[in-house]
């Protein structure tokens, strides 16, 4: 880093250009830099791109390094803002369950999910994909103004023989909803919570009706090992925790098939036709090699909660599978209970710690770009001409 000639008494012209540099820098196009630069100019971006080559074009731009990312705003892709007010426990999935999702659900509602789009105002987070549980929820959501995004009405139902009479429901509601839309506001979406907690009736009506309707769909799929297992075995932890009055009598029921060695939750989805409606695939945590190859083939997006899956011991993203497989990655929080903030910079910033071999590039791309393709709103640009924002120093 330069620095002023020694003993000068001169105090630094504040219109005098700087070179801002930064360990990734992500400006909407392209693949970024790491290192970074922009070079500031009477408050104008003049320049973006590597600082070697900034240092050249611009001699006389003083230096100074200003944090470890800058680009736009990330976007947080998947995250339940109803549970905003949650006590964060960093437990291992089939404790965190009973021990903070059910001894907690009476924080659950409106009020948490009106403070949780507060927190993400606040955070100038640029858009959101998130989990809607009640009506209460959604219509508070959606008379929002300062967020933009998908909102994803979940839908639960393990019973086939009410698969007709859930999908009926959500349907009426999800039309009244849509009413509600504005330009350039907040999509409703759908979200079939998982595979195994949804039946493969109700799962087929659902994409369906979502392709016809043209609405995103987001899916949790693969995010604790105990799900692989369920597919391939029908039993573990997953069925062995399940409530009994709330399910029907074994998993087959659910899935309409029996399990077998080579099924997994991706394959079910693919012969299920689920795959062709191109949800977005949530954690994605414990996938083969084939359910990656299948996911590309679909042209499904994933999105990766990287703080969530280790607090919940769920294991590692294979990010670098996905990106040889040409999968758009975006990212993240999960809840405030298992991702303990609602801030994705932070998710980045334990991404690149969880990823060493990863290219930083491809993270800061994928809170971004990636984040705004998931949930349908377009990637704001860093370029020459715009005003200089402080803030997008992450």
């Amino acid at each position: 880093m330069r620095s002023m000639t020694s003993g000068s008494s001169a105090p630094a012209d504040p219109h005098a250009p700087e070179l801002l540099t930064c360990d990734v820098l992500y400006t909407g196009v392209g693949g970024g830099f790491a290192p970074g630069g922009v070079v500031v100019s009477g408050g104008t971006v003049a320049a973006t791109g590597d600082p070697a080559i900034l240092r050249v074009s611009h001699p006389h731009a003083r230096e100074r390094y200003v944090g470890p990312v800058i680009a736009p705003p990330p976007v947080n892709a998947h995250t339940h803002l109803d549970m905003s007010a949650y006590t964060f426990q960093a437990l291992p999935y089939f404790r965190w369950i009973p021990e903070v999702v059910i001894a907690q659900r009476g924080r659950r509602g409106a009020a948490a999910a009106a403070a949780g789009a507060n927190t993400l105002v606040r955070l100038r987070t640029a858009a959101v994909g998130d989990i809607v549980w009640s009506s209460e929820g959604m219509d508070t959501l959606l008379g929002r103004e300062d967020l933009r995004g998908t909102f994803y009405f979940e839908v639960l139902g393990p019973f086939p023989e009410r698969a007709d009479e859930i999908f009926g429901a959500a349907r009426t509601r999800i039309e009244a909803w849509r009413k509600r839309e504005r330009p350039g506001g907040p999509r409703v979406g759908l979200s079939p919570h998982t595979p195994y907690t949804v039946s493969h009736r109700l799962m087929r009506l659902l994409t369906e009706y979502a392709v016809g309707e043209g609405l995103p769909l987001q899916i949790h799929v693969a995010e604790h090992p105990a799900e692989a297992e369920l597919f391939r075995t029908g039993g573990g932890p997953i069925w062995d925790n399940r409530p009994p009055p709330l399910y029907p009598a074994t998993f087959a029921g659910v899935i309409g098939r029996e399990p077998e060695p080579e099924l997994t939750p991706v394959r079910y989805l693919a012969e299920l036709g689920v795959l062709a409606g191109r949800p977005t695939l949530v954690h994605m945590v414990n996938v083969t090699p084939d359910d990656i190859a299948q996911t590309a083939r679909a042209g499904c997006a994933v999105v990766t909660c990287p703080r969530s899956n280790a607090h919940l011991e769920c294991g590692v993203f294979p990010w670098a599978a996905f990106a040889a497989a040409g999968v758009e990655v975006a990212v993240g929080t999960d809840s405030v209970a298992s991702g303990e903030s609602l801030d994705v910079r932070e998710d980045v910033a334990f991404a690149r710690g969880q990823h060493p071999e990863l290219d930083p590039r491809l993270i800061v791309r994928a809170a971004v770009k990636g984040g705004h393709r998931v949930v349908g709103t377009r990637t704001p640009l860093l370029r020459r001409g715009d005003i200089w924002d402080e803030r997008l120093v992450w």
